[in-house]
């Protein structure tokens, strides 16, 4: 054993808490302690972020009060210390209390102090496949950027020619009723520009300063319940101790407002959204790693998205409604990229689940 190791587990009998401070808390790996009644002592950073729970609330508690489906787990403890050696559990399903599944590789180590101690190291097994997914979905953002580009250019030219022919048009009619059309011709015309202006907006037109994430979520919430007044139902879960973040204020409410606007469509107004906010520690965004982020969830419960729709839900023009332009996501898409963060989605009938993380200072 080394100096360090010695130093840390002669904490630990002494009952230091700050003995996991030396190697544990800046460790990727999620780690939990449990003491010899399988009550947790420690959980690190990692853990706190891969269950989604505080690890204060849960010190003292045994470890079956503090996840779900924990018999495959319990199995594998019992037999890491009836032969007080290291035990793997390669797949190893485990229920969090936000009433999420995980998939985990598992590393159960028995160590003698004082008492029998326990050491529990969690790896996500779709870990991997989650950094495969965020370099697709960069590749992806910067093939859509230039694809509504070239778009926007192409329509952008149109429109004009038609909003002239549409005022050309009102000057020579007789009645004034028919005028009406042409004013629907420019109007919708004038939106459309609108529209392609916003597509060709360079990044570099962005606006950066610290904001309150919660005032985004407050605005996009006033905004929707001003739309659907009736029949819509929102629940606010804010952690009101985050720290304020670097952005763009009117991209990060468009953000939110695509991602509610769709969930209040796809419920026909009828149905309840959760907006979550959350710290989260240690976490790797496009390939940088970050100590600290703010997680931004809206969960709704309505249908749900297709299965068909979910490896493409992000691309441009891409709908799950017939009347949608499929491009609400997609800028989303591109205005979280642009913070360096990340949008996800967990979704099946009765809840569906938008996580957008966005990096601290």
């Amino acid at each position: 054993m080394s100096g360090v190791e010695a130093g840390m587990f002669s904490a630990l009998e002494k009952g230091m808490p700050e003995f996991p401070m030396l190697t544990l808390e800046y460790l990727a790996t999620a780690v939990i302690l449990l003491d010899d009644e399988s009550r947790v002592v420690y959980i690190n950073p990692s853990a706190e972020h891969l269950f989604d729970i505080s690890g204060k609330n849960l010190l003292g508690h045994p470890i079956q009060q503090v996840f779900t489906e924990t018999g495959q787990l319990a199995a594998a403890m019992q037999l890491a210390l009836y032969n007080s050696a290291s035990h793997i559990e390669h797949d190893l399903i485990l229920g969090t209390q936000n009433q999420n599944r995980l998939h985990l590789r598992c590393a159960i180590t028995p160590i003698q102090l004082a008492k029998p101690h326990l050491l529990l190291e969690f790896l996500a097994i779709d870990r991997p496949l989650k950094l495969a997914r965020e370099e697709q979905m960069l590749d992806q953002t910067q093939a859509n950027r230039l694809l509504l580009r070239n778009l926007a250019h192409e329509i952008k030219n149109p429109l004009g020619g038609i909003r002239g022919a549409a005022q050309l048009l009102e000057q020579e009619l007789e009645k004034p009723a028919l005028r009406e059309y042409t004013q629907v011709i420019v109007q919708e015309a004038d939106r459309l520009r609108s529209l392609m202006e916003k597509l060709l907006t360079p990044q570099n037109a962005s606006h950066y300063s610290a904001l309150n994430i919660h005032e985004v979520l407050e605005r996009v919430r006033s905004v929707v319940l001003a739309e659907i007044p009736e029949g819509l139902r929102f629940r606010r879960d804010y952690d009101i101790s985050l720290p304020p973040l670097i952005g763009d204020k009117e991209q990060l409410i468009q953000v939110i407002l695509n991602i509610v606007r769709n969930a209040a469509q796809a419920m026909h107004g009828q149905g309840s959204i959760t907006l979550r906010t959350r710290i989260a520690r240690q976490v790797t965004l496009i390939k940088r790693r970050h100590r600290l982020a703010v997680a931004v969830q809206i969960i709704d419960n309505g249908p749900g998205i297709p299965p068909a729709l979910h490896d493409k839900i992000f691309y441009p023009l891409v709908s799950g409604r017939a009347d949608g332009h499929g491009l609400g996501l997609t800028l989303a898409q591109d205005f979280v990229s642009q913070h360096n963060g990340t949008i996800e989605f967990e979704s099946e009938p009765g809840r569906t689940c938008f996580t957008v993380m966005l990096p601290l200072p």
